[in-house]
């Protein structure tokens, strides 16, 4: 076992569970897939509604994707690529995610997937503010340390509404909150500002809670009774500025061969919020 699970494992067992939820959940599995059906952007100019993620190496951003479209088919997908046991970045490539509604068409929301931060190396932080802004085309291949430029391939000069983002969400391991680097932290911070300077809305998924908290991990119910992982979305709006109704707490279809209920609540919620905070910023353009 990895020594960041046994300090995670040692520090959860310490605590118990709230005898009550510390959030509640107010919407219903079905309610939820609703809402998400039945969604449509009310912006003209927007045709589909852009979800970057962002976060270090390993956080369970592809791993999302999957999840999210998992949770949507009804059946557990591995559509984006994703790696256990590298410590460098899977995903090198800026790639745009659509999930099929019906054979003849999607879901009016794409999620982009970025190299994860590392300390040294990793996706350099000004690409993803150009990301922001629409600037980076479909494709673009990141290398670390190399900025992209305007006179480059992949650079789109001119973006449109349905380019730019519309809601950032940043994606970290609840067990690794207290770990993170102090270099990996500013990275963050560093997209947060400049997303806040667009007014682009900010979220946060906290993922492999199951590994953060014995007891999620004996019932993924238990998620949000649990003390601990109520210390890390605490800890991580903290460190963020993030703040903690953004924060959202999912554990990824990853060792699973069939979706469950259970899994999908904490996963529909986080993308119904992801939704509405990016409807509300492409409507008060």
């Amino acid at each position: 076992m990895h020594i960041y699970m046994y300090i995670s494992y040692f520090t959860a067992m310490g605590g118990a569970s709230f005898s009550q939820p510390w959030r509640s959940m107010p919407w219903t599995n079905e309610e939820n897939l609703n809402f998400i059906k039945s969604y449509k952007p009310q912006n003209n100019d927007v045709e589909n509604l852009r979800i970057l993620l962002h976060g270090p190496v390993g956080a369970g951003k592809s791993s999302f994707i999957n999840s999210v479209e998992s949770v949507l088919l009804g059946r557990v997908t591995g559509r984006v690529m994703t790696d256990t046991i590298s410590g460098c970045s899977f995903t090198k490539k800026y790639k745009a995610f659509k999930i099929h509604k019906d054979p003849e068409s999607f879901y009016p929301f794409i999620f982009n997937d970025t190299m994860g931060f590392e300390q040294r190396n990793g996706v350099n932080v000004e690409d993803i503010k150009l990301a922001l802004m629409g600037h980076v085309t479909e494709g673009y291949k990141s290398i670390p340390g190399v900025q992209l430029k305007e006179s480059d391939q992949g650079y789109n000069s001119c973006p449109s509404l349905d380019d730019k983002v519309h809601a950032l969400v940043c994606v970290m391991p609840a067990d690794l909150v207290s770990l993170i680097s102090d270099e990996v932290v500013k990275k963050m911070r560093d997209v947060r500002l400049a997303a806040s300077d667009m007014g682009i809305p900010q979220l946060a998924i906290l993922t492999k809670v199951d590994e953060a908290c014995p007891e999620v991990k004996n019932n993924i119910n238990n998620v949000y009774k649990s003390k601990y992982l109520k210390e890390q979305v605490d800890k991580f709006s903290l460190i963020l500025g993030i703040p903690q109704n953004c924060i959202f707490l999912v554990n990824n279809y990853e060792s699973e061969l069939q979706t469950n209920e259970d899994i999908n609540g904490p996963i529909l919620i986080a993308l119904r919020q992801m939704i509405v905070y990016g409807e509300d910023f492409i409507n008060n353009l």
